[in-house]
C-alpha cells in the first residue's frame, strides 16, 4: 500500500470520500489530513466550487495522486452526480444547509425546502459507505427537533449502522472561537464498537495568540498590547447574507463580543494596521485573520481563496461558511481509526444516545392511533400528560400527527415525515427551479 509522510507522520492512502454541501473546502483539507482522499466533492457555490478544484488539484498533484471531481450544482440533482455511482467509498460527509434549523432563523426544519439531512441518509443508503459524517448548526440539537433526530437515528438503523450525534465546539480543537456545531456520526456495525469521539485539547487558543504574527505583521506599535486585550475565544464567525451588505462579524450582540476583544466588526480590512496608527487603535480584522480563526494557517493548512481575482466579500463568505479545518481533522482522525479498527473494541457507539427521543419511538413502534395513557405505558411512567403533549407538538412540525378523540380523550398516530428525501413530487423541486431556493443557500 502506498503511504504520505507529513513531518514525522506516515498515513496509507486507503481511504476515499465523497463530500457534498462541500462549500470553499474547510471540511476537505481536515479529511485530507486525517487520510481521506477525495473521489468527489459536490458544491451550489460558483466561487466557493472554484477555491475547492483549485486547492484540491493542488493537493493531488503533489501527492502524485488522481485529481478529484468537484461537481457544481444543487446537491440533490441526478444531473450534477448520483450517489448510486459512488457505491461503496469509505465515506460519505458533508455540511448540508443550516437555515432549516438555526436559531436565528423560524427553524421550520422539514418545512423548510433548503432542508437536506434527511436526502443526505437517503443517499447513504444508495453508496452505502462505510461511514458517514454529517455536520449542521447547534440547533439541530434543540428540543424542538428530536422527532427528527431520532428518524434520523432509526432510518440509519434500518440501513444498518449505528448512528449518533456530539456537541463540538472548535475551541476544542485549536481553534480560537466557539463555533458549537452539531456532528452526526454513523458507522457500518462492522466498524462501530471502534469508534471513539475525538478528545478536547489541553490548550485553549486565544485570538491574541493565533493572530499575534499577522496583526503585527506591518509594523503596528500597538500589536502586543492589542494580543493581551485578545485574550480568549472569539464568538463564532458567520458568513454573511449573499442579500445583504458587504461582510462584517456577525449581529449587534456578536459585534459587542468582538469588540471586548478589540476587533471592530463593522466591516473586513484590506491589510493589518501599520506603523503609523495609533497604539489603541480598534483594528478590523482581514481576511487572513478570519481564515486564522477558523482553523487555517500554517504549512499544512494554507488554502488559496483566489484573492487576486475575488472580491473581498466573496473570500468573507467562504471563508466564514467553512468547517474549521482541525474539527474535521479531528473527526476525521476518530473516524480512520475506526475503519482501520484501532485500538479496543468498546460498543459504546450509537447505543445510548442523548439526543434521541421516546415519544417519537413510541408512536412509531405503536404504529397506530395511542392514547396519552398509552403513551404514558409504553415510556414507564417517565413523562407526564404535558411533556408527552409538548413533545407530539414538536413532532407534528416535521411529521404528520393524526388525531382523533376516542371517549372524548385524544388518540395520535404518527404519519409522514415532511422531510425531502428525493421524491418526485417534493416542492423543493419547484422551488429550485424557480431561483427562489438556489438565491436562499447559504
Amino acid at each position: 500500500m502506498d503511504a504520505l509522510t507529513y513531518g514525522d507522520e506516515t498515513r496509507p492512502i486507503d481511504l476515499t470520500v465523497v463530500e457534498i454541501c462541500a462549500g470553499a473546502g474547510g471540511q476537505s483539507l481536515g479529511l485530507h489530513r486525517a487520510g481521506f482522499r477525495h473521489t468527489l466533492a459536490v458544491e451550489l457555490d460558483l466561487d466557493a466550487a472554484s477555491t475547492l478544484e483549485r486547492n484540491l488539484t493542488r493537493l493531488a498533484l503533489e501527492e502524485g495522486q488522481p485529481q478529484p471531481v468537484v461537481a457544481v450544482g444543487d446537491v440533490a440533482d441526478k444531473m450534477v452526480w448520483d450517489p448510486r455511482d459512488h457505491q461503496g467509498v469509505s465515506l460519505l460527509a458533508g455540511g448540508v444547509p443550516c437555515p432549516p434549523f438555526s436559531i436565528a432563523g423560524k427553524q421550520l426544519g422539514s418545512s423548510d425546502e433548503r432542508d437536506l439531512f434527511a436526502w443526505a441518509v437517503e443517499a447513504a443508503g444508495q453508496m452505502n459507505p462505510d461511514a458517514v459524517l454529517l455536520e449542521n448548526v447547534r440547533g439541530l440539537s434543540m428540543p424542538r427537533f428530536a422527532g427528527y433526530r431520532q428518524a434520523v437515528l432509526d432510518r440509519f438503523a434500518e440501513l444498518g449502522y449505528r448512528a449518533d450525534w456530539r456537541l463540538l465546539e472548535a475551541k476544542d480543537f485549536g481553534v480560537p472561537q466557539l463555533r458549537p456545531r452539531f456532528v452526526l456520526i454513523a458507522l457500518k456495525e462492522e466498524f462501530a464498537p471502534y469508534f471513539s469521539w475525538p478528545e478536547p485539547s489541553v490548550h485553549v487558543l486565544t485570538v491574541g495568540e493565533a493572530l499575534r504574527d499577522l496583526m503585527s505583521s506591518n509594523g503596528w506599535p500597538g500589536a502586543e498590547k492589542w494580543v493581551e486585550r485578545a485574550n480568549r475565544v472569539a464568538p463564532t464567525v458567520v458568513g454573511g447574507s449573499k442579500k445583504h451588505g458587504g461582510p462584517d462579524l456577525g449581529p449587534t450582540r456578536a459585534k459587542r463580543e468582538w469588540a471586548k476583544l478589540g476587533v471592530d466588526g463593522l466591516g473586513v480590512a484590506d491589510s493589518a494596521p501599520g506603523p503609523e496608527v495609533p497604539v489603541g487603535h480598534t483594528p478590523k480584522l482581514t481576511n487572513e485573520m478570519v481564515a486564522r480563526i477558523q482553523g487555517w494557517g500554517g504549512p499544512e493548512l494554507e488554502w488559496d481563496f483566489g484573492a487576486r481575482k475575488r472580491r473581498k466579500t466573496a473570500i468573507y463568505r467562504q471563508i466564514g461558511n467553512a468547517f474549521p479545518p482541525p474539527v474535521a481533522r479531528a473527526i476525521g482522525e476518530s473516524i480512520a481509526s475506526a475503519l482501520r479498527k484501532e485500538g479496543a473494541e468498546d460498543g459504546v457507539h450509537g447505543t445510548d444516545s442523548q439526543y434521541h427521543d421516546e415519544v417519537y419511538r413510541a408512536l412509531r413502534e405503536h404504529g397506530g392511533f395511542v392514547s396519552l395513557a398509552g403513551l404514558r405505558k409504553a415510556l414507564g411512567g417517565s413523562l407526564g400528560d404535558g411533556e408527552i403533549i409538548r413533545r407530539i407538538d414538536y413532532i407534528r412540525q416535521d411529521f404528520e400527527i393524526d388525531e382523533r378523540f376516542r371517549g372524548g380523550a385524544p388518540t395520535y398516530r404518527l404519519g409522514e415525515w415532511h422531510a425531502f428525501r428525493g421524491q418526485e413530487d417534493h416542492a423543493r423541486h419547484a422551488a429550485f427551479a424557480t431561483g427562489k431556493l438556489r438565491s436562499r443557500i447559504s
